[in-house]
């Protein structure tokens, strides 16, 4: 099938090489010029495991192809899927104007009936305003032409994004109640019919449901992040292990593991965002969602409590010392740097005078073009950061490690050596990688979220640390 892609972004891109991979003839449209000729010669601007292989892979077979011409890319798509950037406004609000200017493209060219397919997260109602966008310009060329506007949110995880739109647990489809709506829902079972071949994974609803499905799952994920974090935060106040805690609540079938490791706050392009988005919703319909409320203040104040801990052991003048800092990406496998909690914690170092030498296995540049657009940063502060070729290089001279993403190479290090190169053997783990017993019979001052040291058991300490090991083998899927 024929299928196009306006925005060459996360999500476009995703499913632009993903659809190609399937068998359809995909156009993937973005009018920045710059990107689209990285992507004509098979270079994937954002990090994420398998796309590039994907994107190489249907370029030469002929299956995929990018455009900086809206008009070609409208003309060809059965399917338009609009895939572009929806950033906060200043009030909260999901800012529309890439979508609607999208729709009005969309509208401009279009020669056919079209299934105009909204992928980007929107707040309810944007299918309204998408179908009132493509009217008025198809108004102004005089033409009658039919459409659907349908919502289909995406469901992926940054890191793992291929293999979620490969494997997806549910397809949520929200369709119009007219004769076009029936018609696009037609065509849409074909284009979704290799995920359904097993068993049904499709939810059909209207438009407005479809839109606020993804902001209630997003917001539900977030609670729950928010929840254990504020019950970490309790637990070190009483003397309790909240991983203890942990394992004794997701055992409950009713709750599972996921999406309850205490932390040091979540990030991304999503969750801040989508919270704020769904607050401003709430907002304008006159309702006050107190519990969203809290789960967003809870994890701005999460974000500094890693800093907050190293102070509390070193001090609030910080002039003078230095440290290292592992992840600086706002989860593994990906080097997106948006709302990052290494960000804050950065702030929080620098502006005490510190010196901080920081490492990431794929985000350093993005988190320099981060620093370098946060007013936050001043040019004194960011010269005491450097960046480091290795974990341990990072960690050379350093008074304490600090530890803010979950990476796979951080789990097992040689523990010996990084003794060595500290100048105290200090850790603050804002991701409890670590169990404390171990880390106090290998004689390391340990600070995680919501741990208690108890006394050294050496060989309960390997145990757990086995334990933890087979548990974070998902690569880390749920933690904060």
């Amino acid at each position: 099938m024929n299928v196009t892609i306006f925005g060459a972004g996360y999500v476009g891109l995703v499913t632009a090489a993903c659809m190609a991979e399937l068998g359809n003839t995909v156009v993937c449209f973005d009018p920045d010029r710059a990107r689209v000729a990285l992507l004509q010669q098979g270079e994937t601007p954002i990090h994420e495991r398998g796309l590039p292989a994907l994107v190489r892979e249907n370029l030469a077979n002929g299956r995929l192809a990018f455009t900086g011409d809206a008009r070609p890319a409208v003309l060809h798509g059965d399917f338009i899927f609009i895939a572009v950037g929806t950033p906060p406004a200043e009030d909260g609000s999901a800012d529309l104007q890439h979508v609607l200017d999208a729709a009005r493209t969309i509208g401009a060219h279009m020669d056919r009936f079209k299934v105009i397919v909204d992928k980007s997260t929107v707040p309810v109602g944007t299918a309204e305003r998408v179908r009132a966008a493509v009217e008025e310009e198809l108004l102004l060329r005089g033409a009658r032409l039919a459409f659907s506007v349908v919502s289909n949110p995406e469901f992926l995880k940054e890191g793992a994004a291929v293999d979620d739109f490969m494997r997806p647990d549910r397809i949520v489809i929200g369709v119009e109640a007219s004769a076009e709506g029936e018609r696009a829902a037609d065509l849409l079972r074909l284009l979704y019919a290799p995920f359904n071949r097993h068993h049904g994974r499709t939810y059909w609803m209207d438009p407005r449901s479809a839109e606020f499905t993804k902001y209630a799952a997003n917001a539900m994920l977030a609670t729950r992040i928010s929840f254990m974090n504020e019950l970490a935060n309790l637990a070190d106040d009483v003397g309790v292990d909240i991983e203890a805690v942990r394992q004794g609540v997701g055992a409950d079938s009713r709750i599972g593991h996921s999406f309850l490791y205490a932390g040091c706050g979540y990030g991304g392009s999503c969750f801040p965002k989508d919270i704020s988005a769904l607050l401003s919703t709430a907002d304008e319909a006159g309702r006050t969602l107190r519990i969203l409320q809290a789960v967003e203040q809870v994890n701005h104040h999460q974000k500094r409590v890693l800093g907050q801990k190293l102070m509390r052991r070193f001090g609030p003048d910080l002039r003078g010392r230095h440290f290292a800092l592992w992840g600086l990406a706002f989860k593994p496998n990906t080097d997106d740097m948006r709302a990052a909690t290494s960000l804050v914690l950065l702030e929080q170092l620098l502006a005490a005078g510190a010196s901080v030498a920081a490492y990431d296995p794929v985000a350093q540049e993005t988190c320099r073009m981060a620093l370098a657009a946060d007013v936050r940063f001043t040019s004194d502060m960011l010269g005491r950061l450097s960046f480091a070729e290795t974990p341990l290089a990072a960690a050379e001279g350093a008074d304490a490690l600090l530890i803010a993403t979950e990476w796979k190479e951080f789990r097992s290090p040689d523990f010996a050596r990084l003794k060595d190169a500290l100048q105290e053997p200090v850790i603050f783990d804002g991701r409890n990688l670590y169990e404390p017993e171990m880390m106090a019979e290998l004689g390391i001052e340990y600070y995680g979220i919501g741990r208690m040291v108890r006394a050294a058991e050496p060989e309960m300490a390997f145990l757990w640390q086995a334990e933890r090991t087979a548990l974070h083998a998902g690569d880390g899927v749920g933690h904060a």
